[in-house]
């Protein structure tokens, strides 16, 4: 029986996943602002890396990161098939914290097994947890998209907090130093996931733990209505993969440029840092900044959007954030012409920059996440997050891709070129966006009093078309 009590308007359980994944993004995010860094670095000097050269450093990047997002795909399956949801991403934290503790070890093997770890725990929590939140909520709750802000903007608290900390004791004190302490955040996540089980109960169960009802939406077939679903959901992953092909530059290439093409001297020391230059990968931070004050009022915007009678489907919202954040590479073009006249680029360029790409993640990203949880079968429902966490992988791949290109093409070419691109595809699923919603059959406007029946925040859709 699913725990009902509330904290705040929304459901207590809300709050164990949202310091869960604060937690295990702090971690992740934190050797993110990293890697590439320490990568990159000479062998030996102060704080020694591995020596790679960039081309090199942003390829494992981007396959790190993809193959983070890919296995989500299994740890979907095995949410759905075998463990439940809530069992799969406490064995996936588990993992993770393996994984952080052993890359704080100084040697090769340690690199990458650590890596290998990470990759599995990922796999095993992100789709699930994920899940878990739409599955707190009711059929036809208007506080689910609410839901997944605030989970969203938890994910970006761990991740700002992280490149701070993380970034100034990975670059300051030592490489493994900062590794170390990202595992510690994850360790933390764990311990909060594990004490707030109680309010989770009904959440995320294993199929023997389900009821006769949801256990026969697992076995029957896919009605029509499903499948018409599931193919605009297989349609929007190609969103994504645009989406996040261009935003994560922000952990490869143009980390990169921060660090060496823009001027990041302050022109006085710190007190009790003793710096006086700004840390590269505290720019990491400054996306997650701008979720966490931006949040509130985008996702207010677009209830007052919705409103005044305006198109605020999800397809709309995530084309518009697609736009946006490609016009945020238009900043770095000013950039890099700015390097090419003077030889350094200042650092606003860079605020600007992630400013837009934030507003359109705020636009796409949380709410790609609850529109999954509104259109997946429940058979397949941690299976569609796992897809659409895997689509975010194949993204990160295009984006490291993108960045090896960069080194023969130019950054300024690049930077254009992926806010010319953009804006393109935005447009076009702009001009295909009826069809696409028809595909849907109404499953965000679904209410409580529908023929529809829904279980665990996933509609069966097993009633004829109107």
């Amino acid at each position: 029986m699913q725990d009902r009590s509330e904290l705040w308007g929304h459901p207590k359980g809300l709050y164990i996943l949202f310091f869960t994944e604060l937690w295990e993004r702090f971690s992740y995010y934190g050797m993110r602002a990293i890697l590439v860094l320490f990568l990159i670095s000479s062998v030996s000097g102060d704080n020694p890396g591995f020596g790679w050269d960039e081309s090199d450093a942003i390829s494992l990047y981007g396959t790190y990161t993809m193959m983070v997002y890919v296995m989500s795909i299994a740890g979907g399956l095995v949410a759905d098939k075998l463990w439940g949801q809530k069992r799969t991403v406490l064995i996936g934290g588990l993992l993770l914290c393996l994984g952080h503790g052993i890359l704080a070890v100084e040697a090769l093997w340690a690199f990458y097994a650590g890596l290998t770890l990470i990759v599995l725990g990922v796999g095993g929590l992100k789709p699930n947890i994920s899940t878990m939140v739409g599955g707190l909520y009711p059929p036809g709750d208007d506080r689910r998209d609410k839901g997944f802000t605030i989970f969203y903007i938890g994910i970006n608290l761990g991740a700002f907090l992280s490149a701070l900390v993380v970034g100034y004791v990975g670059e300051v004190h030592g490489w493994h130093y900062g590794f170390g302490l990202a595992g510690i955040g994850m360790l933390v996540g764990q311990a909060v996931f594990m004490w707030g089980q109680k309010f989770l109960k009904g959440v995320g169960e294993a199929t023997k733990d389900l009821t006769p009802a949801e256990k026969e939406a697992k076995d029957r077939p896919l009605t029509q209505v499903e499948k018409d679903r599931v193919y605009v959901m297989l349609l929007s992953f190609l969103l994504i993969i645009v989406f996040w092909g261009a935003f994560e530059q922000a952990g490869g290439l143009m980390n990169i440029y921060t660090a060496q093409k823009t001027d990041l001297t302050l022109g006085f020391t710190v007190p009790l840092l003793g710096i006086d230059a700004i840390p590269a990968s505290w720019f990491q931070s400054v996306n997650a900044f701008f979720i966490i004050t931006l949040g509130v009022p985008i996702a207010s915007f677009w209830v007052w959007w919705k409103r005044k009678g305006k198109e605020s489907s999800s397809l709309f919202k995530m084309a518009i954030g697609v736009l946006i954040m490609g016009w945020g590479f238009l900043f770095m073009t000013g950039a890099a012409m700015e390097y090419e006249a003077e030889g350094s680029s200042a650092m606003y360029w860079l605020v600007l920059a992630y400013l837009f790409h934030t507003i359109g993640e705020l636009c796409a990203s949380p709410v790609a996440l609850s529109f999954i949880t509104k259109l997946a079968p429940l058979k397949y429902a941690s299976l569609m997050m796992g897809v659409y966490f895997a689509a975010t992988g194949v993204g990160n791949k295009v984006a490291g891709l993108l960045g090896e290109w960069s080194q023969s093409a130019g950054e300024l070419e690049i930077f254009t070129g992926i806010a010319i691109f953009c804006t393109i595809i935005a447009a076009i699923v702009i001009a295909m966006l009826k069809p696409l919603k028809r595909l849907t059959h109404g499953a965000e406007e679904l209410k409580e009093d529908s023929n529809y029946e829904e279980q665990e925040g996933f509609e069966i859709a097993d009633a004829p078309e109107a």
